[in-house]
């Protein structure tokens, strides 16, 4: 058995192709990322991987929509969204497949 603490992870990622990890694998990424109220990211898609993003707790807006607890958001490659958390936020995010440098933002 191993184990770790999130906060030891490379911004949450704990299962992909980052160090440190729990689970070393080019198939599939896995994060859990906690973000505080006002918190945003750059619009950016992928033209690799499928993007899956659950709320766990809070609420978020994404491609000019809100979403909370329980909503699942998928993010097909070449769909791009921006990221706001409108409150504290915790999301799972998996991406499918792993793909490092596959992530582009708008003016590229």
């Amino acid at each position: 058995m191993r184990s770790d603490k999130l906060e030891n992870m490379f911004r949450g990622w704990f299962v992909g192709n980052f160090t440190p990890t729990l689970y070393q694998t080019n198939d599939v990424e896995v994060a859990v990322k906690n973000y505080p109220a006002g918190a945003t990211e750059e619009w950016h898609y992928h033209k690799i991987a499928t993007e899956l993003t659950v709320i766990i707790s809070g609420e978020v807006e994404m491609c000019d929509r809100r979403f909370g607890a329980g909503e699942i958001i998928v993010m097909e490659p070449g769909e791009g969204t921006g990221f706001a958390a409108i409150t504290d936020v915790t999301t799972v995010v998996v991406k499918v497949p792993g793909a490092n440098n596959d992530k582009y933002l708008k003016e590229e």
